[in-house]
């Protein structure tokens, strides 16, 4: 059996998003997935934090922009959409590490958004 594309996996998970399907997410992680900008490990965090955010912004959504891979690392740049802006289109930059066809940790840091990982979860010590 092949291992799916990188790329396609981060693709399903903004679909997740979009569609807020959160649960069907749930398989494309690793039990042991770590956000870094929310601190926790799991997605369960990750669920709440996206539940928190449509409740806060109903009709968010995100748009791959670009989608670099390299290796076992993914890349994607997203615009925001439905969310106030300040003038500038909100942007997300996201760096995925993927394990044995599963996201496996995340990097994230936005731009012109207004929210942050703070407002949207507390992070774990």
């Amino acid at each position: 059996m092949t291992a799916p594309d990188p790329g396609a996996l981060v693709r399903r998970l903004q679909e997740c998003f979009n569609t807020r399907a959160f649960d069907q997410a749930d398989d494309l992680f690793t039990p042991d997935f770590f956000s870094h900008a929310l601190g926790t490990t799991g997605f369960e965090a990750g669920k709440n934090a996206w539940r928190a955010l449509v409740t806060r912004f109903p009709d968010v959504r995100v748009v791959a922009e670009d989608v670099l891979v390299d290796g076992d690392r993914v890349a994607i740049r997203s615009s925001v959409d439905g969310v106030p802006d300040g003038g500038d289109r909100p942007m997300l930059l996201e760096i995925f590490r993927v394990h044995d066809g599963r996201l496996a940790e995340m990097w994230g840091i936005g731009q012109g958004l207004p929210f942050s990982a703070e407002t949207l979860g507390p992070a774990t010590q």
